[in-house]
């Protein structure tokens, strides 16, 4: 096509687009995501031939590849890489065995929690203290602590109808248990899986070593199997475990965000960031948690180029490396955007599954809030009606500093912690309405904040 014609053809769109009313331009946007096929063949693939992306990895850095392109096919002005310093952490072999007078030897299904130091080649064996809570540990104190392995088996409570409560509830276990155990002299720790599934699926996640604190070894077990354990415990005090972890850290590494920009009209200088991370857990293909949180953003870009919206404010799309372990994708591009200056209008992260879309949490208050949550009435068609007050997430948090609005996207949450940090989170667990509503739901969300200016 001659380039005079192709100016025509993008100047007609963009027009008639600006043209339109909000409702036929949100339309539009559902209509597009609900009927291409795009983001799921991205999911696929980032799912199935980057799986195991852990940060450091070289599944992590074909993930930063395949992205960087998906950014360029989707059409993005520009896409580039931004450095950033992650751990290096492998787990090796992991193996846990119940050694009982009473019950004789079983298996126990575990995962080493991330950034975990390894046991001796030769395992360790010891006796085991099941606790439910830290005051409990306490209270037990050196005595019986000591040369033990630590057993945490508070489960998460599935009465409380907010999933994530549910987790924040249980998860100090993971990320604090091997420190607070260690203050004792505890040889290892054993964590409950922190999820509301009773299954067989181990899931792992960060452990924190406390600054002057000994490290000691930490894998969680499947909910399934810490019930096989308590039980065991009741009939024979005195059993072992024989626990067997090979993780062990290296020097950190350099790996990339990912980055996607649409350059704004009226307002280039200000920025509306959508984000994901696109790293995951090794033993997980990371579908939920969070390469559809990554794909969505990617189909934010696609489907304004797609359709012709052409936004005020720049748009990027971001996908964040290392939101699993310490967090230094989030860090960096909030440092760079401070050091050039940066104007951060909004930030949108999607993290938390990408079940069927819910709506968003805005970290505002007074007259800015409800205007926000005014914005609900665009979305009632789609059956999208929760706007409320509440956070962003983690990635995106260090861009507050510069005054940005943060926004939490929520989809339907009752599934999502069965999944979460575990082999069980794959490819086949994801349905393509429920993804696709969700970009629909951010890039619409998009459209309307830069519009209105709210």
């Amino acid at each position: 096509m001659p380039r005079l014609s192709l100016f025509l053809l993008t100047f007609l769109l963009v027009s008639q687009t600006e043209a339109q009313q909000p409702d036929a331009v949100i339309r539009s946007i559902f209509n597009e995501a609900l009927t291409d096929t795009t983001a799921y063949h991205h999911l696929r693939y980032i799912t199935k031939k980057t799986r195991g992306r852990i940060p450091g990895s070289r599944e992590a850095l074909l993930a930063v590849e395949y992205t960087r392109q998906a950014l360029i096919d989707a059409g993005a002005d520009t896409v580039w890489l931004q450095e950033v310093t992650v751990p290096h952490w492998e787990r090796g072999e992991e193996k846990a065995m119940i050694i009982s007078d009473e019950s004789g030897m079983r298996e126990l299904t575990i995962a080493a929690l991330g950034l975990s130091v390894g046991t001796a080649q030769e395992g360790l064996t010891a006796g085991v203290v099941e606790v439910h809570s830290f005051d409990e540990l306490a209270r037990l104190g050196k005595e019986k602590i000591e040369g033990k392995i630590v057993f945490f088996n508070r489960p998460v409570d599935n009465t409380l109808i907010n999933t994530f409560a549910g987790y924040g509830g249980a998860v100090n276990q993971r990320t604090q248990g091997p420190s607070e155990a260690s203050r004792y002299g505890a040889a290892a720790v054993i964590v409950r899986s922190v999820t509301h599934a009773l299954n067989d699926f181990p899931h792992t996640g960060v452990t924190r070593y406390a600054a002057g604190i000994k490290p000691i070894p930490a894998a969680a077990v499947s909910t399934m199997d810490a019930g096989i354990l308590s039980e065991a415990l009741k009939r024979d005090p005195d059993l072992k475990l024989h626990l067997l972890l090979t993780c062990k850290n290296y020097p950190d590494t350099i790996s990339y965000n990912v980055i996607g920009e649409i350059y704004g009209s009226s307002r280039p200088g200000e920025y509306i960031t959508v984000g994901g991370h696109l790293d995951a857990w090794d033993n997980s293909e990371g579908a939920h948690d969070d390469a559809g949180g990554c794909v969505q953003s990617i189909e934010v870009i696609r489907l304004f180029k797609k359709l012709g919206v052409r936004p005020r404010r720049s748009v990027r799309a971001v996908m964040f490396m290392n939101e699993e372990m310490t967090g230094t994708g989030g860090r960096e591009y909030a440092a760079r955007a401070m050091e050039r200056g940066e104007v951060h209008y909004a930030a949108i992260e999607s993290d938390r599954g990408v079940m069927a879309p819910r709506g968003f949490t805005f970290d505002a208050s007074g007259e800015r809030l409800m205007k926000l949550k005014s914005l609900a009435e665009w979305f009632e068609p789609y059956n999208i009606r929760d706007f409320d007050q509440g956070g962003g997430g983690s990635d995106i948090a260090p861009l507050k500093q510069l005054g940005t609005l943060q926004i939490g996207y929520i989809p339907e949450i009752q599934r999502y912690f069965w999944y979460h940090h575990s082999a069980n989170d794959t490819f086949e667990q994801v349905n393509i309405r429920e993804l696709q509503g969700g970009s629909a739901s951010m890039a619409a969300l998009i459209y309307l904040l830069d519009i209105y200016g709210y």
